[in-house]
């Protein structure tokens, strides 16, 4: 098995503590074996990064799916605001979310906020998701055809729709439409919003105890 010379101690310990280099990546970079880093390590006492660490370190490297526009025109940064805000009263954002759910039965809501998923935050088309959620007694069909015109989403990206058997027949009138969930995976996308949420947060006067 080919090994690592001795004299690359000080390269070994540069590539993982601080360029934050894999041990897969330092194995292809010296042309051995994973293990035979792992023996290395071991060698010298090198302590190796804990499963959590890992698991932080290749999504701070992980390549983002979607590009911010950087230079906004006024109505641009009108969008933006517009956007975050939505998001903020009507998606999901706790700790487990994997990325975007916004959520709501109003066209119009949702045709804003794609467009500034798609202007603003640069999204890939390829990985928009949708959920229906409507009652037993509505016509799937057509309320899939609605979506899919009102989204501009190809219908291969709609998700099983949950379809409600028991529900107050009273209360249907208030979602013609059903309700659908606007999903995007990508969890840096998630946080940017999170943080743009945080920042109006401030500007405008709200602060954490």
């Amino acid at each position: 098995m080919a090994t690592i010379s001795n004299e690359n101690l000080g390269l070994i310990k540069d590539l993982y503590y601080n360029k934050f280099y894999s041990a897969r990546k330092i194995a292809q970079k010296f042309k051995v074996s994973i293990d035979a880093v792992y023996y290395f390590m071991r060698h010298y006492g090198l302590k190796r990064r804990t499963f959590s660490e890992e698991n932080k370190l290749r999504f701070d490297n992980k390549k983002p799916s979607f590009s911010i526009k950087k230079t906004l025109s006024e109505s641009e940064k009108e969008l933006k605001v517009l956007g975050t805000i939505l998001y903020w009263g009507e998606g999901y954002k706790t700790r487990k979310s994997s990325g975007i759910d916004f959520v709501n039965c109003d066209p119009g809501m949702i045709t804003v906020f794609l467009s500034f998923l798609r202007r603003i935050c640069g999204v890939q088309e390829s990985k928009l998701r949708v959920l229906l959620y409507c009652y037993s007694n509505q016509n799937v069909n057509k309320l899939v055809d609605f979506w899919n015109k009102t989204t501009k989403i190809s219908k291969a990206q709609f998700t099983r729709p949950y379809i409600k058997n028991d529900f107050n027949v009273y209360k249907v009138d208030k979602m013609p439409y059903g309700l659908v969930h606007i999903r995007y995976g990508d969890k840096k996308l998630l946080l940017l919003i999170k943080k743009w949420i945080d920042n109006y947060k401030e500007k405008y006067g709200y602060l954490k105890n």
